[in-house]
């Protein structure tokens, strides 16, 4: 059964949001909702009639799709300790084609972000790992496109030690979950590589965030 959207954790959290930070709202117009397998709000198109606390109406469309996590992860050569970054490629609506990533998820209801990173970290890459080993690279969750959307993103690094016939051993396998149609493949590379490869924000602020982070 799906649920109404104006129950749904993501936009109550939206919406909370909004009059927090003083907007009054007189009209919220749902779109076109899409919902997951076990018929939780997955993300939704709203138009959005509010006034915001200097008398302006604030621009109407949002793209509502809640918290998300992105986790950089770093594979570590024991012997030579050269670094190895595992990225994810899928095919993106962006264009259509292939796109490089860092393995990432959506924060649903009743979710920690930093549980939603380690789950994802083995969906998507394979890969078992403790929530020690996860660090969290931001406190406040950054806005992707704050114009269009209240996407928000937590960003994460793991930095693990293998052999390197080990590391190599994790790429281009095909990964994903098969009732989110998801069609994943894994990718190793280097790091300057990987700043070619990367062609979405997020993801090459990740990458950034992380080395500032080690040094």
């Amino acid at each position: 059964m799906k649920e109404k959207l104006t129950e749904a954790h993501k936009f109550k959290l939206w919406k909370s949001n909004l009059i927090a930070n003083g907007l009054k709202i007189h009209n919220i117009e749902e779109v076109f909702t899409r919902f997951r397998h076990n018929g939780e709000a997955l993300f939704s198109l709203v138009m959005l009639d509010a006034t915001t606390p200097e008398g302006d109406k604030i621009p109407p469309i949002c793209f509502i799709k809640g918290q998300i996590v992105s986790v950089l992860i770093c594979l570590i050569d024991e012997a030579t300790k050269d670094k190895y970054l595992l990225l994810v490629k899928q095919r993106r609506i962006c264009h259509g084609g292939y796109v490089f990533e860092h393995v990432a998820g959506m924060v649903d209801i009743d979710d920690d972000p930093h549980d939603v990173a380690v789950r994802e970290t083995e969906e998507e890459s394979g890969i078992q790992v403790d929530k020690s080993q996860v660090i969290l690279l931001n406190k406040e969750p950054l806005y992707a496109s704050s114009g269009t959307s209240d996407e928000a993103l937590f960003f994460y690094y793991c930095e693990l030690e293998m052999s390197r016939e080990k590391i190599m051993s994790y790429h281009d396998r095909l990964m994903g979950v098969d009732h989110e149609h998801e069609r994943i493949y894994t990718h190793i590379t280097t790091i300057p590589e990987s700043l070619k490869l990367i062609t979405n924000t997020n993801g090459l602020l990740n990458v950034y965030m992380y080395l500032e982070a080690v040094g």
